[in-house]
């Protein structure tokens, strides 16, 4: 099945897509658990490769609440991306609300040295209504 990206965002010739899906099986909803994964697929049309240094995410629940994330590349990589190559990745995310906000951005490094930071564009977490 053929992954939908239901976001995106360019900045400086590298385009953040996500796709998020909510996981039930993840999600423990009776005890205020909901779970959602994304995938990540970080693509260069500049002209020389680009390396990702950092993450930094803005997670909001659905009390307006805020947590901030930072940390060294994306899974355990800092992945070099070659120009008209792409980079792939899947993560959770787990809130206390069925309903949330992620964004944020990378860091970059260019060959030649230069840094600059790429958007990770707003997406919604959304657990579908459940009957009741």
């Amino acid at each position: 099945m053929k992954e939908l990206f239901q976001h995106s965002a360019l900045t400086d010739g590298v385009t953040v897509r996500v796709a998020v899906n909510f996981l039930p099986e993840q999600s423990r909803i009776e005890a205020g658990k909901w779970f959602w994964v994304y995938h990540i697929r970080i693509e260069n049309d500049s002209d020389q490769p680009v390396q990702l240094l950092t993450r930094h995410w803005r997670i909001t629940d659905g009390q307006g609440h805020v947590s901030l994330v930072d940390g060294d590349g994306v899974v355990g990589e800092q992945p070099l991306i070659a120009p008209g190559a792409s980079h792939d990745y899947v993560s959770g995310c787990p809130l206390s609300t069925p309903q949330g906000s992620m964004e944020g951005y990378y860091a970059f490094r260019r060959a030649d040295g230069t840094r600059f930071e790429a958007a990770i564009p707003y997406f919604p977490l959304a657990a579908p209504a459940t009957a009741g």
